[in-house]
């Protein structure tokens, strides 16, 4: 059976899950709430929650910690190598930011690219943010600069095709590379 996207009638397909159940056991192992993002009880972002547990960095995916900055897996990435880059407060908007976390906030993206680039040798890596939930913010509340590798004409086939990633390392592989490529500070 033919579906009306396949014959240029109708609206495209949904994208398609390749459901890694290891995501949500990660999560609340760190959070304790079931990927759960909004601010806890007590206010606490899911970053600061994070960066809270008592958990060893490599358990919990922090790849750097600085006096007011830190840096850490992105437990649902784009593709292997995809770093969060935030302050260890919640701030939601640049304008919240201090002087000093704005400037190790930026230090750190370059330090974040350094390791990418060791690590993975890509021909690019994409830097961004999304400041609000409108602009497309999974953590609205905290914000967090996303460093991912990128090579040419890599469109992640299946997303192309079936609407689905596949990522092709776990998380703690990812860890691993990444930290051993951590550039000395």
């Amino acid at each position: 059976m033919t579906s009306a996207a396949e014959t240029g009638g109708g609206p495209p397909a949904p994208l398609a899950r390749l459901w890694a159940g290891w995501r949500s056991t990660y999560i609340e192992r760190i959070t304790g709430d079931h990927a759960e993002v909004r601010p806890d009880a007590a206010g606490r972002s899911l970053f600061e929650r994070i960066l809270g547990s008592g958990l060893s960095d490599e358990d919990a995916n922090i790849v750097w910690r600085g006096p007011t900055c830190f840096v850490v897996l992105n437990a649902y990435p784009y593709g292997s190598g995809h770093l969060l880059v935030l302050p260890n407060r919640a701030v939601a908007d640049l304008s919240g930011l201090t002087a000093e976390e704005a400037t190790e906030l930026w230090s750190t993206v370059h330090l974040a690219v350094a390791a990418i680039e060791a690590a993975y040798e890509p021909d690019g890596v994409n830097v961004g943010l999304n400041l609000g939930a409108g602009a497309g913010a999974g953590v609205p509340d905290h914000l967090h600069v996303h460093c991912l590798p990128r090579w040419s004409a890599d469109t992640n086939f299946m997303t192309a095709v079936a609407e689905t990633r596949v990522l092709p390392e776990p998380l703690a592989v990812t860890w691993q590379k990444l930290t051993a490529a951590w550039p000395s500070t």
